[in-house]
């Protein structure tokens, strides 16, 4: 049996600059836009289950290592 890598999830980038917090102390806020104190709080709590937590580790990502020009979109 060969293994296939899985494909990467290409909404991802874009539902980081368009879903919102939807409870807490930020909710409303872009998830992108959330501060890395409060993204750190959830890395070291853990992040919640399913997509939501997926994109706020993936944030979390982005933002402590500097990789905020992935999310520049190219025209």
């Amino acid at each position: 049996m060969i293994y296939e890598e899985p494909l990467p999830d290409k909404t991802v980038l874009d539902d980081l600059q368009t879903v919102s917090m939807p409870y807490g102390k930020y909710k409303g806020q872009i998830i992108i836009n959330l501060p890395v104190y409060y993204l750190e709080w959830f890395s070291s709590k853990g992040f919640p289950e399913g997509r939501l937590g997926m994109l706020l580790s993936t944030a979390f990502i982005i933002k402590t290592h500097g990789l905020e020009y992935l999310l520049k979109k190219k025209y």
